[in-house]
């Protein structure tokens, strides 16, 4: 194994490192959803600053291979695709941390029927689905797992498509639990972003294998997007 290639499996160990917290996050807002638990909320909500310090590390270790290897054709191809998985994966650790934050605030447990009408359980595994998958096509390098994930996040728009009018209607038979409601829809918004992130690492892992973009061949447009994520689409 020459020089280069051991920089690139230490840029991909730290990657999986940084994976490791962020599908922690993932499934520890879920649980802390379920159980009520404030205390992993608040484990949640640390773990954001050791992502931030992954995203910043990964980012010089990238810096250096261009500086020091100038790296050519498939190698070249997976240092600019890590740089966007990178960045979405930060992203989607700082909508992890955003979510246990409002789950503290919504005053746990959520109302039984809010939390059915709302589909907010279905909405988490379909993010945890894909964020599962998309990591195993990194590792595998397997295109069609990464198709089969950009289509899966069709579900978390539906979910969200439909968030107002089923709160709506929430809103009038329970007119003493709109706070609550109100952040069910956050967590919802937030969630269908880290489907679209999940989505642009797929496509990052398409582009360095196959040598194809297909971010702008997608024919369902993303929607809605919030200014905080105007700049982060890859």
């Amino acid at each position: 194994m020459n020089q280069l290639d051991k920089e690139l499996l230490r840029i991909k160990t730290k990657v999986e490192e940084m994976w490791d917290l962020v599908d922690f996050q993932l499934a520890a807002g879920k649980e802390a959803l379920m159980t009520s638990n404030a205390d992993l909320a608040k484990r949640v909500v640390k773990s954001g600053k050791k992502v931030n310090a992954y995203d910043i590390k990964i980012d010089r270790m990238c810096e250096n291979i261009f500086a020091l290897f100038n790296p050519v054709a498939v190698d070249l191809r997976w240092v600019l695709a890590i740089l966007k998985i990178n960045a979405n994966l930060e992203r989607i650790g700082d909508y992890a941390e955003s979510i246990a934050a409002m789950l503290k605030e919504a005053k746990p447990p959520i109302e039984p029927t809010l939390l059915e009408e709302s589909c907010l359980l279905e909405m988490y595994e379909g993010t945890e689905t894909m964020l599962r998958n998309v990591r195993k096509a990194f590792l595998e390098e397997d295109t069609e797992l990464t198709r089969q994930v950009i289509k899966q996040d069709k579900l978390l728009n539906k979910i969200h498509g439909r968030t107002d009018k089923v709160l709506m209607r929430y809103f009038q038979t329970h007119p003493d639990n709109i706070y609550q409601s109100l952040k069910v829809a956050g967590i919802i918004r937030k969630l269908e972003r880290m489907g679209d992130h999940t989505t642009n690492i797929a496509e990052e892992i398409v582009f360095y294998v196959d040598a194809k973009v297909v971010k702008h061949k997608q024919k369902k447009k993303r929607k809605d997007k919030g200014p905080e994520d105007a700049d982060q689409i890859s």
